[in-house]
């Protein structure tokens, strides 16, 4: 079991920019991570994974351009950071992890965060 804990999250104004960060605990090891989100009234949508040694990512393309994941496996945490954010960006961002890239993107199963807020104002 994966225990996950966000942080980073907050109020920024359009074209700003935010570093959130996961820390994990538990077995962590060979385990793939990755950030989605859910703003008000919509689904969760798949934001960014990272492989479980960091060779791989996986960025969604309404976001490729603008976040950045990385993962510091001494510290067991992943980051996302977000840069030139747009009001749409605001949402809960939640952080996952799975076994591979494609179960964090695709299954219902994997051990999920409690979120944390990004809001960005016009």
């Amino acid at each position: 079991q994966v225990q996950l804990v966000e942080s980073g999250g907050g109020l920024v104004q359009a074209g700003g920019s935010l570093r959130l960060s996961c820390a994990a605990s538990g077995r962590t090891g060979g385990y793939a991570m990755g950030w989605f989100r859910q703003a008000p009234g919509k689904e969760r949508e798949f934001v960014a994974a990272i492989s479980s040694r960091g060779g791989t990512t996986s960025i969604a393309d309404s976001v490729k351009g603008r976040v950045t994941i990385s993962r510091d496996s001494a510290k067991n945490t992943v980051y996302l950071q977000t840069n030139d954010l747009k009001p749409e960006a605001t949402a809960v961002y939640y952080c996952k992890a799975a076994p591979t890239i494609l179960t964090l993107r695709t299954a219902r199963t994997g051990s999920w965060g409690q979120g944390t807020q990004v809001a960005v104002s016009s």
